[in-house]
């Protein structure tokens, strides 16, 4: 952690899961925090005890990325505030299983919305910053549904696609500037995602968030444009390619179908 020592770094959805791992470790070895996510109860009790603890900076800017507003709202915040983002993690994110009609319509556009929209409109306005400093890092969360299409969850899942396409092709495009971005690929992970997801029943073989975000932050310091976390999550994504993939769908079809009551 010591490249983000002593600077700035954003992270979005902050109150849960991964982004609260994310923040304790990048607490741990020194880094200033900005804190944005939905719970202010939950980001101001993440701060109180990151900033005792490791006697760092922190801020935080209570936020919904479903608002096409907020992105510019956030990044307003950090002017006023005169800090300098160093590094920006885009992780927030949320994912809905169930047949895609059964599904609200505003709960998929809201996810598109996070999942999409909000990681290239920050990336947008905190790029062009770096690069004009000639530093800066950014690490966005995509999946390991990243890798396939999956029926019913196939709205998630293509978000996560765009989400690790759009980090590999900006990785090259800013390397000259001295610039990493690097796409980090969980599997099932302890958090709150199944639930909120309604998918309580795929939990299985879960890593826990310490060791996912730990796994992002060392594959974005090295330089790695995307990363799988798990040696079982790499096999398993990386086999896939040597199957058609219409076979592929029609697995993960069979794994992921509602039981009807």
């Amino acid at each position: 952690m010591k490249d983000w020592r002593g600077k700035w770094a954003l992270i979005t959805g902050a109150s849960a899961g991964i982004g609260v791992a994310l923040a304790e470790e990048l607490a741990s070895g020194g880094t200033n925090l900005v804190l944005t996510a939905r719970r202010k109860d939950r980001l101001a009790e993440l701060a109180r005890r990151l900033t005792a603890t490791h006697k760092i900076n922190s801020e935080l800017f209570p936020a919904d990325l479903a608002d096409s507003n907020a992105p510019e709202m956030i990044f307003s915040f950090t002017r006023e505030k005169g800090i300098e983002i160093d590094l920006l993690i885009n992780n927030a994110g949320f994912g809905q299983y169930g047949e895609f009609p059964s599904i609200e319509k505003q709960r998929l556009l809201d996810m598109v919305q996070v999942n999409c929209h909000a990681v290239v409109h920050l990336t947008r306005l905190y790029l062009p910053e770096m690069i004009a400093r000639r530093r800066g890092d950014i690490l966005i969360l995509a999946s390991t549904a990243s890798f396939q299409a999956v029926p019913y969850i196939s709205t998630y899942a293509a978000t996560k696609a765009f989400d690790l396409l759009f980090a590999e092709g900006l990785a090259e495009e800013v390397k000259p500037y001295g610039i990493r971005v690097c796409a980090l690929c969980p599997g099932s992970t302890e958090s709150e995602f199944h639930v909120v997801a309604g998918q309580e029943k795929f939990q299985r073989r879960m890593e826990t968030a310490e060791k996912v975000a730990r796994t992002g932050l060392q594959a974005l310091a090295a330089g790695k444009s995307y990363v799988i976390s798990g040696f079982g999550n790499y096999l398993g994504a990386h086999s896939e390619r040597l199957v058609p993939r219409h076979l592929v769908t029609k697995i993960a079809a069979g794994m992921f179908k509602p039981k009807k009551e």
